[in-house]
């Protein structure tokens, strides 16, 4: 059965491009984990600050395997900064990790 896992992320209203960028950055990294079964990243239309960071996996064996593997330590580490640069800042404020199941819908 397929999980959900949301990673909302509180971002200033001057972070949503740098968050953008950075997942682009990472675009494909986490494709051929097995159990991965698509992501999308949300930006809001509205005046919310909270980006949705939206994952499908097979089950959550799969996440966890994922979660704890050094491929996710490498894609969240803080980029190097550049000789003579301060390191980037952190693009968001704050995250929560929501996790669901899919309950009903259609393909449509």
């Amino acid at each position: 059965m397929t999980i959900i896992k949301i990673n909302a992320i509180t971002v200033p209203e001057d972070g949503g491009d740098e968050l953008a960028r950075r997942f682009a950055a990472r675009a494909g990294a986490v494709d051929d984990r097995p159990g991965f079964e698509g992501f999308e990243l949300l930006k809001p239309t509205d005046d919310r600050k909270t980006w949705l960071v939206v994952t499908r996996w097979a089950d959550d064996d799969s996440f966890q395997a994922w979660l704890n593997s050094p491929a996710f330590g490498h894609g969240h580490r803080s980029e190097t900064p550049k000789d003579g640069e301060p390191a980037p800042r952190p693009v968001g404020v704050s995250s929560e990790l929501w996790s669901y199941e899919i309950a009903g819908g259609s393909l449509g």
